[in-house]
Parts: C-alpha cells; sequence; structure tokens
C-alpha cells in the first residue's frame, strides 16, 4: 500500500489555489509549456499528476501521483488517474512518447529513481518534459522561507537550482534540447501575464527543461 502522502490532508485547499491566488500565476505556467506540445511523440503520460490541472489544461489523459486524495479531484477532471509513485510507475518498458513532470520536482524524495522510472517508460527517442520552480526564483525562494517555518507542505520541498536539474538529467540519461524561463514576478506582485523567455534566465521561478531519451523512435 502507497504511505500518505502530506498532500491528502490538504489536497482541497491545494486545488482551490488556482482558482484564487494562483490563477495568473498558472496561466504564466501554461503559456510557456503550450508552444512545446505540437510534435510531441505520444502517448503522454504525468507523473506527479496531483489534482490533474496541467494535465486537463494541456490534454495529457494518464497522470499517476502518490497522493489518494489528489488523485479523486484529478479523476474528476477526467484524468486516467493511478496511485503510484515514479520510481514504480506501472507500466511496461517503453511504454510512452513523452512524460511531463510539472511542478513535482520539488517534492521528489528520490530524484534519480524517479528520472530512472522516466526513462524506463519512455521510447527511444522520447521526451521528457519537466518544469520546476526554481530556487533562485522569487516563488522558489518565498516557499524555501515558507517551509523553513513549518509549512505543512514546503516543509517537504526540496527547491533546485538550474544546474542541480540539469546535472540530474543528464546523469540520468537524457539529452536536454530547450529550456524556458518565465514567472519572474514574485508572490504578491504577479499581476500581468509573462511571455515566457529562451534559454535558462536567472530570477525565472518556473523553469522548462525539455530533453529526450537517446535513440530512434
Amino acid at each position: 500500500m502507497t504511505a500518505e502522502s502530506p498532500f491528502d490532508a490538504l489536497a482541497a485547499k491545494y486545488d482551490a489555489w488556482f482558482d484564487g491566488k494562483g490563477r495568473l500565476a498558472f496561466e504564466i505556467e501554461l503559456a510557456a509549456l503550450r508552444p512545446l506540445l505540437p510534435g510531441l511523440p505520444r502517448p503522454w503520460l504525468e507523473v506527479g499528476v496531483g489534482t490533474g490541472r496541467f494535465a486537463q489544461a494541456l490534454g495529457i489523459p494518464v497522470g499517476v501521483d502518490p497522493s489518494r486524495e489528489l488523485l479523486k479531484l484529478a479523476q474528476e477532471r477526467g484524468i486516467e488517474a493511478i496511485q503510484a509513485s515514479g520510481e514504480n510507475l506501472p507500466f511496461g518498458d517503453e511504454s510512452f512518447g513523452t512524460v511531463f513532470l510539472l511542478t513535482t520536482w520539488e517534492f521528489l524524495a528520490e530524484p534519480a529513481g524517479v528520472l530512472a522510472g522516466i526513462r524506463r517508460v519512455l521510447r527511444p527517442g522520447g521526451i521528457f518534459v519537466n518544469a520546476y520552480l526554481d530556487r533562485g526564483g522569487k516563488w522558489g525562494a518565498s516557499y524555501v522561507e515558507k517551509g523553513r517555518a513549518g509549512h505543512p507542505l514546503f516543509s517537504y520541498a526540496r527547491f533546485g537550482t538550474f544546474d542541480e536539474v540539469r546535472e540530474a538529467t543528464e546523469a540520468a540519461g537524457f539529452v536536454i534540447d530547450e529550456v524556458t524561463s518565465t514567472l519572474f514576478q514574485g508572490p504578491g506582485e504577479t499581476t500581468i501575464l509573462e511571455a515566457p523567455r529562451p534559454g535558462y534566465q536567472p530570477g525565472a521561478s518556473f523553469v522548462v527543461v525539455k530533453a529526450s531519451k537517446p535513440g530512434k523512435t
């Protein structure tokens, strides 16, 4: 049986954030992800699907997450939501064309194990899209402080830098093809829609790393 997730007790509150204070930040994040979608090989999977907000908005039909309560909300959004961890994905080798990890990196206890699991289920030439919250951005820095103060979710989070994410991604056998940065406005000051910027840009809170699994499709 999968262990209880810290998200279980806060699922409804976490989900409601996207309709309130986080609405514009979420739209900014989606604006960085949508240009990548055309041409991404199918089928698609999201690891750490949560409540299914990203999956629903981007058209990702299948997702896994350890949290039973988050998955209930994802299922209500029409996602095929399966309770599982990234280290133990319940799929055969080379089952997917693209795997997404969207604001989930921060909550991975074993990033190397999750990356290995993602690489296993990806087909040769498949794509891995990792959108993470960078520790150097204003949102990441704010969440780090909240975690230090004992926040019930962010006290479990580990916010990384671009160099750390890049090194882990390459160590897992992926080749980084493209990087996009956005969300330079911080909490309480996010008032306008931002356009994503190419490459890694210091000060970005939301960084998208698109990488590929070597081999021919």
